[in-house]
């Protein structure tokens, strides 16, 4: 089992009090989603989605969005931030951003 499916298996059960969370296959990686919506996905680091409003509380938090190299340049993909390290182990505050990602 690879660390990222490991690492989303985490995250799912910390989400537990938010229903069912389920786990899927997401390009190189994995998606969390809950009641049929994605907020969050997995690359060898959990990543939520995170809108406008939202993101600079994360940027304070030292988190930075996702990204990836293609056709020789950074993309930075800005819809989903890494979780603030404090956050993963934290169940009730993993939930609460999580809580935010789906609204």
């Amino acid at each position: 089992m690879s660390g990222s499916r490991s690492l989303a298996e985490y995250a799912a059960d910390q989400l537990a009090p938010l229903g069912e969370v389920t786990i899927h296959r997401y390009f190189g990686g994995w998606a969390l989603r809950s009641r049929g919506i994605q907020f969050a996905m997995v690359m060898d680091t959990l990543y939520l989605r995170v809108d406008a409003a939202a993101r600079p509380s994360y940027e304070r938090a030292g988190s930075t969005p996702f990204s990836y190299h293609a056709a020789g340049r950074e993309v930075v993909v800005h819809a989903y931030y890494t979780v603030p390290a404090e956050a993963i182990d934290d169940q009730a505050e993993l939930c609460a951003l999580a809580r935010a990602a789906l609204a």
